[in-house]
């Protein structure tokens, strides 16, 4: 399986938290209504669904390289106001648009800075937002904290140090390299509780996803170990329970 192919293991491994921090970012950008949208790395549909839900737009068109999840949006997204199209960064379509979104995609991007300046040919506004890999993203650092310690010859495939520039910061700097004049950041944090260590772990099994990919990649040992190395790791409450926080960066120009 791709690291990204399948849209439903990928909601029920980070979407049902992206949702949380999309609501924050749509509200946090104050669109007027009747706006023409652009949804650059839509994934499952999750911040199209948000827009059209809280932004009142006149259209959406969302666009992502990945034709399972493109499908897996165009059923989950019943609205006559949006579209989807199997679209890479890459070749983002002309507009233009009054808004360019990039929801959890651009540290996947990479010419990062070539496809913010195409936003901005394309788009008035541009926002994108991204995780906090570093330290902020609780459920995926007590993951890779683990493999650092069990596999240290595996560090390459940290989130937290292949995608450094995920801070307010970092997007900054992007986005002033990409020709931004003014740009405005913040940080949104919303809490991923899992009911039980079976909740928190059972997502890394589905193979979409880069922890999740790794994992799968690991000889059954290994995969064991690994696991048993989260728990020990992880708050687990009384109750069986596990009350963590996910950090994400936004930024707008």
């Amino acid at each position: 399986m791709n690291e990204w192919s399948d849209g439903g293991v990928y909601e029920s491994f980070i979407g049902r938290w992206s949702r949380l921090v999309a609501a924050e970012f749509v509200d946090w950008l104050q669109q007027p209504a009747a706006l023409r949208w652009l949804d650059v790395g839509c994934g499952t549909g999750v911040l199209t669904n948000t827009i059209l839900r809280a932004a009142d737009p006149a259209t959406v068109l969302g666009v992502d390289p990945s034709a399972g999840f493109v499908e897996y949006a165009q059923q989950a997204v019943q609205d006559r106001r949006a579209s989807f199209d199997v679209r890479s960064a890459a070749e983002l379509p002309d507009g233009p648009f009054d808004v360019v979104v990039a929801g959890l995609v651009l540290n996947f991007i990479p010419e990062r800075v070539e496809a913010l300046r195409r936003m901005r040919e394309i788009g008035s506004t541009v926002a994108v937002y991204v995780w906090d890999y570093a330290e902020g993203m609780q459920l995926l650092r007590y993951f890779f904290d683990t493999m650092l310690e069990l596999r240290p010859q595996d560090a390459h495939h940290d989130e937290g140090s292949r995608f450094g520039f995920c801070t307010a910061e970092g997007l900054e700097g992007l986005f002033r390299e990409a020709g931004f004049g003014d740009v405005r950041t913040r940080e949104i944090v919303v809490p991923t509780v899992f009911t039980s260590f079976d909740d928190y772990w059972k997502p890394f099994l589905g193979g979409t996803g880069v922890a999740p990919a790794y994992l799968r990649s690991l000889d059954p040992a290994d995969q064991d170990a690994m696991r048993e190395g989260v728990r020990e790791r992880l708050p687990i409450e009384a109750d069986g329970s596990i009350r963590l926080t996910a950090r994400a960066w936004a930024a707008i120009g």
